[in-house]
């Protein structure tokens, strides 16, 4: 059933992963999309070409979601093409490709990671706070390693931690707007990006560290959205949700 017919939904750094994926289960749900990428335009026209190949309506925008100007053109594209946006996932991010201790980070990947994790989440939902109508639902993509805790990771769960309070707080300031603010914190997911880099040894142990012993997929996620932007997700607001497969 298409519960999201109508609707409009922006969804950052979707030509890839499980932004991909979210986009491709909006549309399905009946949402119209627009695809944002950075640099992947070919992968971004590939999502849009699958979206219209079901029925579904979206076009693909290059904007650096980092940016105030970038995330304007998202919102202005949304309203020229299908009208305001009802929906945001803020899903943009990066990390660094390795594990690296506090004592060895340098000032150019700290100011890297938080530009885009958090500099530029804030200011999509600075966007969105001024920009979505009553009853719209923002959904934020966290991690669960703001939890966890891991050796290495001190930039980028940091950066996604500032992402949970955001979320947290901006659910408080839309009082008597009907507006949900919530954040999906993945697990592990076997995308592109998660996969550089690791040998089949260590995605089995990942995998090994939660309970279902299996790494997430992008459909996985985008479920998870999919129940928080629809009707059914109206009453849960201004929470973590960690679809983790039970990861402590």
């Amino acid at each position: 059933m298409k519960t999201l017919t109508g609707k409009t939904a922006v969804v950052t750094g979707s030509s890839r992963g499980i932004g991909k994926a979210v986009a491709l289960r909006l549309a399905a749900d009946g949402a119209s999309v627009v695809v944002n990428y950075r640099t992947g335009e070919k992968e971004a026209l590939g999502v849009v070409a699958e979206i219209e190949a079901g029925g579904g309506e979206a076009v693909a925008v290059g904007a650096d979601a980092s940016t105030t100007a970038g995330i304007r053109s998202l919102f202005d594209a949304a309203e020229k093409h299908f009208g305001a946006a009802d929906i945001l996932v803020n899903n943009a991010g990066i990390s660094l490709h390795r594990l690296i201790p506090v004592a060895e980070v340098t000032e150019e990947q700290f100011d890297k990671v938080f530009s885009v994790n958090c500099r530029g989440v804030f200011m999509c939902l600075r966007e969105a706070a001024r920009r979505i109508p009553d009853g719209g639902r923002i959904v934020n993509i966290s991690s669960t390693l703001t939890a966890m805790a891991l050796p290495g990771y001190s930039v980028y769960a940091a950066s996604k931690a500032a992402v949970e309070m955001f979320t947290r707080i901006l659910s408080k300031e839309m009082e008597g707007r009907n507006i949900t603010v919530n954040a999906i914190s993945p697990g592990p997911v076997e995308t592109e990006l998660f996969n550089r880099g690791k040998t089949e040894e260590v995605k089995k142990r990942m995998a090994d560290m939660t309970p279902l012993k299996r790494l997430g997929v992008p459909g996985d996620i985008a479920a998870a959205v999919a129940f928080l932007v629809g009707e059914d997700g109206g009453w849960v607001n201004g929470q973590v949700v960690r679809a983790n497969g039970g990861m402590a």
